[in-house]
């Protein structure tokens, strides 16, 4: 596909004031005793530095020191057009003009070297908004570790059964007083109470005399005293 060239007032205007400034800067260089190609390559070293002080400022934030390196090359421009315009001999140029313009070189190199090599600007990081943090339920109070041991019951006494009894026994008030000893006596009191604790009813004769083993006027004496 082609493309149609059409003529743009400002870059005509350009070209015309860069041809007029790099004639001037010749000329003065010429004049300060830098014949040959070195008169052509000092327009083209103002020039250059001209741009890359240019070039620095519109690609970084910090554009003090390119801002510097830009008006120096701007100044040697202007300078080298005001001086060819009539207001300097330039068959009888000065000595410091000529310090000058043989100087230029090593200042050129510098300004170049220190814009090509500038660290370039941080990118500015993105502000972090603050995340709330999740709600999370509390967290429980920790339970003391309590061992409990069971202690296992007793297994109850059962008890005996009843020897069989071929007569039934005689009523308390018919029974001859019968004397008892103090342990057995105590003795006996132990085995009831711990029949009564396991079975919920008091004692009877008959399981009494079958627990002491004693006869069945001493057991119901016991009984008896017991009661």
């Amino acid at each position: 596909m082609s493309r149609t060239i059409r003529p743009d007032a400002v870059l005509i205007q350009a070209v015309i004031a860069g041809a007029l400034s790099f004639s001037h800067l010749h000329d003065l260089a010429e004049a300060a005793g830098q014949d040959g190609w070195k008169a052509w390559a000092y327009p083209i070293s103002v020039d250059l530095l001209l741009v890359a002080a240019w070039r620095r400022m519109r690609t970084t934030a910090d554009t003090g020191p390119a801002w510097v390196w830009f008006v120096i090359a701007l100044t040697a421009s202007l300078g080298a057009n005001i001086a060819t315009a009539g207001m300097l001999n330039l068959g009888d140029v000065p000595p410091w003009l000529r310090i000058l313009v043989a100087g230029w070189p090593a200042l050129a190199f510098l300004g170049g070297t220190l814009l090509a090599h500038a660290p370039a600007a941080a990118p500015a990081e993105p502000e972090q908004v603050p995340v709330a943090a999740p709600l999370t339920a509390p967290e429980p109070e920790p339970v003391p570790d309590v061992t409990v041991e069971r202690v296992a019951d007793p297994a109850p006494e059962l008890p005996l059964a009843p020897a069989p009894v071929p007569n039934p026994a005689p009523a308390p008030s018919a029974v001859p007083a019968v004397s008892v000893p103090p342990a057995l006596l105590d003795h006996a009191r132990k085995v009831a109470d711990t029949h009564h604790a396991t079975t919920g009813t008091r004692i009877d004769t008959a399981t009494l005399r079958a627990r002491l083993g004693v006869p069945a006027p001493l057991a119901a004496a016991i009984t008896a005293q017991l009661a």
